[in-house]
Parts: C-alpha cells; structure tokens; sequence
C-alpha cells in the first residue's frame, strides 16, 4: 500500500468514526444510565422518597406519550405544535422535580431525560447547561457521577468543544467506568486529528476490558480502522442471578449514550449495555 492510499485510508477511517462514533457512545451510556440509576438506588439506599418517585412516574409516563408521537413520521402541524407543548411541559415537569427533590436519584434521572431530548433535537448548549446541573447534584454517588461526566464529555464533543470535553474525560473515574472513559479519550482525539493518542486511548480501553473479559465490538472496529492489532477476549460466562421483583420506574433511556466489588453493578451493567449498543 502507498503512503498516499494509506493516508487516504486513515482518513476515511476517522470520518467514519467521528460521524458514528458519538451516536454509538451516546446510545451506551444511555441505557446504562436508565438501569444502574435505578438499580444502584434500590441497592444503597434504605429509604426512597416516594413523593419524588411518583412524581417521576409521571414524567415517565408523558416522555412515552412524546416518544411515540415522535416515531411517527407522518404528523401533521397540528400534532407537532402538540407535540412541543408536551415536551415543554415535560421539561416543567422535570424542573419541579429537581426544584423540590433535588439529590435523589429520580432527579437525576429527570435531567438525564431532559438532555436526551435537548441533544435530540440538536440543542447541544441546552443540553450541556443540563447535564451540568446533574453534575451539581448531591448525590455522594461515584456511579451517577462518573456517567454524568461521559455524558457531558459527548455532548461537549458533538458541541465541538473537544478541549473542553478532553479536560473532563481526564478526571479519573471509578475502574469500572475506564474502558468507557479511555474510549471517550480516544474519540475526542479523533476529533483532534491525533490517531496516535486515539489509538493509545483504544487500546487503554480495550485492555480495561480485557481485566473484566469483556467484549466491545465497536471498540474493537476503531482499533482496527487505526491499523491495531486486536486480540480478541474470551467473555467470561454470564452469571444468571433470580429475578427480583420491585416497584421502580422505567429506565431512564425509557427516559431518553462503556472494579471492585463496591463498583460491581456499575461494571456488570456497562458491559451489557455495551452490547446493546453495538
């Protein structure tokens, strides 16, 4: 292969990876975000504020409503004025919430919706005021934290913020959010046109994963688009806990984008919800 060829190789590659990449990332701590809050608080937390959960069922229950009309791509103008003025009161809804419950996890769920929608529809600033407000809560949660600065890591990136974004990708986060941040690292050095970092921030992750024996196919495809060699990791075999029945509201991607024993919900949740994004 020519040097020609190959740089027009690398740069295919980064294109690709700066069109799909965010969606992808997006989409993964998404979901994460939806399940490990809920499950996490159940988990830590004797006591649940009821007011707050309710409240947040509600906002649940409307964000269904805006979903489905949102799928339909037939809605006339009437419907889509409807629509906006459901999504504002929606976002009241939320600012409530916060206003009145403003450290729990239901809040953060709430604001974790809210910036889905905002990044939706391509209010990047918007979004990037909310995820910040989700930043300030005071949740003494290292989990809900480490996904909130992903989350705003990606946003600053799709913003074109990518100093901005590199500084907080930088924070160190609990182990069993590195793969996702080490990935994060690697993106946000696509977007600065350095494939040397990115790769390094690649492989970084993708050895976070190794430790865990867990697999990460979109990982492993930027890998290769940046001429790494990618050993492939044996997953270790899924452990099938009993179900356990409890009364929770839905997950926050129902709302709505990658340690050690304490961060065990966080790591196991990360790697499932990786596979559904791939």
């Amino acid at each position: 292969m020519t040097k020609d060829s190959s740089n027009m190789t690398d740069n295919q590659a980064m294109s690709a990876l700066k069109k799909h990449g965010s969606t992808i990332i997006w989409v993964i701590v998404a979901v994460l975000a939806g399940y490990f809050g809920w499950e996490y608080y159940q988990k830590n937390y004797a006591k649940v504020d009821t007011v707050a959960a309710d409240m947040y069922t509600n906002i649940d229950e409307r964000n269904e409503v805006i979903k489905l009309a949102k799928q339909n791509p037939d809605l006339d103008a009437a419907a889509q004025e409807s629509t906006a003025k459901d999504e504002a009161a929606l976002f009241a809804d939320i600012d409530k919430l916060v206003a009145e419950h403003p450290n729990t996890a239901y809040a953060w769920q709430g604001l974790m919706l809210k910036a889905r929608h905002q990044t939706d529809a391509g209010k990047l600033t918007e979004a990037v005021t909310t995820l910040e407000q989700a930043q300030s809560l005071k949740l003494d949660d290292q989990g809900l934290a480490a996904m909130t600065d992903l989350r705003l890591g990606r946003v600053l990136l799709d913003n074109n913020e990518a100093d901005k974004a590199l500084e907080l990708a930088n924070k160190e986060l609990p182990a069993a959010f590195e793969a996702s941040r080490q990935e994060l690292l690697g993106d946000i050095h696509i977007a600065k046109n350095d494939t040397e970092n990115a790769k390094k921030a690649y492989v970084a992750a993708w050895e976070a994963l190794r430790k865990r024996q867990e697999q990460r196919a979109v990982l492993s495809l930027k890998l290769q688009s940046l001429g790494a060699e990618v050993t492939p990791i044996t997953p270790r075999t899924p452990v099938v806990a009993a179900p356990v029945q409890v009364s929770q509201p839905k997950s926050a991607e129902a709302t709505q984008e990658g340690g050690d024993e304490a961060e065990a919900p966080a790591q196991n949740l990360e790697t499932q919800n990786t596979q559904m994004g791939n």
